[in-house]
Formats: C-alpha cells, sequence, structure tokens
C-alpha cells in the first residue's frame, strides 16, 4: 500500500468511498464527480501507478470482466464506456491504475 494514494487508503478502508462491488483482486466505487449518470471506478488492490507499469495479465483480465458483471447486474448499465487515462497529460489525476466505467445514457467524450 501507498500511504500517500488515496485509493490504496479507499481499498484498506481508511477512507470512505461509496463501494459498488468487491472482491479479493478489486474494488468498484462510485466517482465524486460523475460524468454519466453511472460512472464507476474500477480499481486493482494492487498498487501500479498507471496502465504502463502493470504487466500482471491476469489482473488486466479481471478489470474486463468486473465490466461485462457491472454491465449485466446494473440496470440501465447494458451499454458503456470503458476509460483508462494513462499519464497527467492524458488527463490521469490519481495515480493509481484505475479504470472509468460510464454509463446510464449519453456519454461525453474525455
Amino acid at each position: 500500500m501507498e500511504t500517500d494514494c488515496i485509493f490504496c487508503r479507499i481499498i484498506a478502508h481508511e477512507v470512505t468511498a461509496e463501494i459498488v462491488a468487491e472482491n479479493d483482486n478489486l474494488i468498484v466505487i462510485k466517482d465524486i464527480f460523475p460524468k454519466t449518470a453511472i460512472h464507476y471506478l474500477i480499481i486493482p488492490k494492487v498498487h501500479y501507478k498507471d496502465l504502463q507499469s502493470a504487466s500482471d495479465c491476469p489482473l488486466t483480465c479481471a478489470v474486463f470482466s468486473m465490466a461485462r458483471t457491472l454491465s449485466a447486474n446494473i440496470p440501465g448499465a447494458d451499454e458503456y464506456r470503458l476509460v483508462i487515462n494513462n499519464g497527467y497529460k492524458a488527463g490521469q489525476r490519481v495515480f493509481h491504475l484505475h479504470m472509468h466505467f460510464l454509463a446510464g445514457g449519453l456519454i461525453p467524450e474525455f
């Protein structure tokens, strides 16, 4: 755990977040600044700074599998967008790998 990482602190349940789903590898929380009606963050529990730092293929599959599960189980989430911002210039602001799950209506461009 990176002590200065907000997502690591959420994973450790030190910081409150609205948890949508959780398993051994991932936690899914509601984004505090949603861009759509359904805007969740799928966050690996292992700290990787960004996508370039992650080399764990089973974890990558788990993230995509979670997106499919969310889509199947959440009303209005059958059509969705997945977004990963990799690096500051690409819009990444929290440097712990995570994926945005956006659904529930017209989805704005990032």
